[in-house]
Formats: structure tokens, C-alpha cells, sequence
């Protein structure tokens, strides 16, 4: 691991300053870090993928470890909120279903103890050759990505090129069903982000980059909306070892269903399949109005998928998906079709 500073601010203010301030890097992943349980910085700075000569702890800031209402019946979550305490807060399990559900499906509990609700949304990619400290790919700032030919198993059908990767939250398709929002804090000010405007694609913008956070900016809250549907929403998530893992695919589904089991309106967003949460706006718009059946879970479940380009080895992804899009669905509906 190369060497480097270790600072422990008092404040989110004085946390960004020191980011600003740290010394010129010379390549983007040279930049200075803020760390909260470290549990991806640390292992992406044993690999040398990130180098930063400055890491920042948050551990000592107040205020950021908390899990309150907002006055309207929705949620706020500090960054630094474990995902322990996430999943096992009783105001989520029984407001917010689908969040406990994403929570509890990371890691082990060991790494749940210590992982904070902010690491998770901002982690690297698990693309084993954006992690092999000598493969020097497209996210490295080299010319190729080795998944697009190569060993491509676990990587994008949905939204890729000219990088591959998937993102690998849990949290984050279910925070950008249920509409929520990041308050961030950099050297500049405060801005509020729609967690559905925070994540970018490899096609858009600095490749090198998964969201539209600055270098010196932190994120201090999720905020939750007040929704009809939040109650009734759950995750599914499929992953080849059941213990801990990442997932090969999964969803989180929202409903709100109105007499006759009617959708009024329903949400879907896929992860483990494209460079970030993937929403599927065409099915969730196909399904309003219907009552829900067998027909209709599967009809959304096609357009969910609908324009899939998978690899040479991850084909597998399009019929699982679309198996999890039926069950999660029906799941929050409180179906057994």
C-alpha cells in the first residue's frame, strides 16, 4: 500500500476542505479519499488501484450515524448509518420493507457491522479486471475493456460500452425506486442530487467515474420521500453463493395498487446488470392500469429486458432477470401468481 496522510476532521465542512486542499494528484484515482468503514477504499488501496496521499476519516463526525423521520412520514438516513443498523431499524422493516431487505442482503455480518449506508452507494466496481492491479483497462485509464472479449460472466447487459461494468449496491436500486435523494457537501457549498441523477454511465461524461461527485464533495444524507408505495416494496436478489456475494442480477419493485388489486403506479429498477441501477420506466408505465396476473407480471418482465445486449457469456442474465422482475412484482403486490 502506498503511503499516505491520515486526517480526522471535526466537521463535514472541514472534512471537504481537507479534500480540497490535499496536494495536486497527478491521475484521478491519485486523489484524496474520505473513508467511513472502509471496507472497498482499503482493499482498492492494497491493489494500488486507488492511490490517495490523503485519506480522510469521517468516523468522528456527529450527527452522520443517524436514522429519522422527516416530519412527511419518509426517512432520513445519515451516510455513516450502518448497514447493520439499517436492516435492523423497525421504523425500515416496517416502512420501507425493500431497504432492510437490500441491507441484509450485503456481505456478512461482519462487513454489515462496519459498512455505512454511503460506502455502499459510492463503492468501485468488482469487474475482476478493473481489479487486477496489472490490468491497466478503460476504468484505469487504459484504452480497452478486457470484459467486452474476454471473461464477461458478471458484467453488463444492460447500458455498457464502451466500459462493462455493473454496479455493484444493493442499496441503490432500491433507494432510486422509492425516488430518493443525496445531500452532499463539498468545499463549495451544499446541493441535493436525485439519486436517479447520481449515478452516470461509462458513455457519459469522465469514464474513469460511476457518479457526479466532485473530489472534495461527501455525502451526508439519503433522503427517502413519502410514497404509496414504500410499504409495499421488497428486493430480490440472485448470487451464486448464497452465504455472501454480489449479485449476477437482481430487482427492487414497488406498488401501489389501487381496488381490484389495479396498479396505480409501480416502480422497478434492476441491479447487477448495467453500469448503474437500471430503471425500467416502459414496463413500470405497462403495467399501470392492469390488474395484476400472471400476463401482466410476465408482459413487464419482457419489457424490462427489452433492448438487452449481452456478451459472449453472460446471456444467462436476460431469462433471470426477468424471473426476478415476475417474483419481485408480485411479492410486493402480495401475490402468489
Amino acid at each position: 500500500m502506498k503511503a499516505f496522510e491520515w486526517v480526522s476532521p471535526a466537521s463535514v465542512g472541514e472534512a471537504a476542505n481537507l479534500l480540497k486542499s490535499a496536494p495536486a494528484a497527478k491521475d484521478v484515482d491519485d486523489a484524496a479519499r474520505p473513508i467511513a468503514g472502509g471496507q472497498d477504499l482499503l482493499t482498492t488501496m492494497k491493489d494500488y488501484i486507488t492511490r490517495p496521499a490523503r485519506v480522510v476519516n469521517l468516523k468522528g463526525i456527529r450527527g452522520l450515524d443517524r436514522i429519522e423521520p422527516d416530519g412527511r412520514k419518509g426517512l432520513r438516513i445519515g451516510a455513516l448509518v450502518t448497514l447493520a443498523e439499517l436492516e435492523e431499524s423497525a421504523e425500515v422493516r416496517r416502512d420501507f420493507p425493500a431497504l432492510a431487505e437490500a441491507a441484509h442482503s450485503i456481505a456478512t455480518p461482519q462487513i454489515r457491522n462496519l459498512g455505512t449506508v454511503g460506502g455502499n452507494l459510492c463503492q468501485r466496481p468488482r469487474c475482476w479486471y478493473y481489479r487486477l492491479e496489472e490490468a491497466v483497462c478503460l476504468k484505469k485509464g487504459g484504452s480497452e475493456c478486457f470484459a467486452a472479449t474476454g471473461e464477461n460472466k458478471y458484467n453488463a447487459i444492460l447500458g455498457g460500452g464502451p466500459s462493462y461494468i455493473v454496479h455493484p449496491s444493493d442499496l441503490a436500486p432500491v433507494l432510486v425506486a422509492l425516488g430518493a435523494s443525496v445531500a452532499v457537501t463539498g468545499a463549495d457549498g451544499k446541493r441535493t442530487i436525485p439519486l436517479e441523477k447520481f449515478f452516470t454511465l461509462p458513455s457519459e461524461g469522465n469514464i474513469r467515474r460511476e457518479n457526479v461527485l466532485r473530489n472534495d464533495e461527501i455525502i451526508t444524507e439519503i433522503d427517502v420521500p413519502a410514497s404509496g408505495f414504500a410499504a409495499h416494496s421488497t428486493y430480490l436478489k440472485f448470487k451464486e453463493r448464497d452465504s455472501l456475494d454480489f449479485a449476477l442480477a437482481s430487482v427492487a419493485a414497488a406498488v401501489e395498487l389501487g381496488p381490484e388489486k389495479t396498479v396505480k403506479q409501480a416502480r422497478i429498477v434492476l441491479g447487477g446488470v448495467a453500469p448503474i441501477p437500471w430503471r425500467v420506466p416502459k414496463a413500470e408505465g405497462y403495467l399501470a392500469g392492469k390488474t395484476l396476473s400472471a400476463d401482466a407480471l410476465a408482459g413487464a418482465a419482457r419489457l424490462a429486458l427489452e433492448g438487452a445486449e449481452p456478451l459472449g457469456k453472460n446471456a444467462y442474465k436476460v431469462p433471470l432477470t426477468e424471473t426476478l422482475v415476475r417474483r419481485a412484482l408480485a411479492k410486493a403486490s402480495g401475490l402468489s401468481v
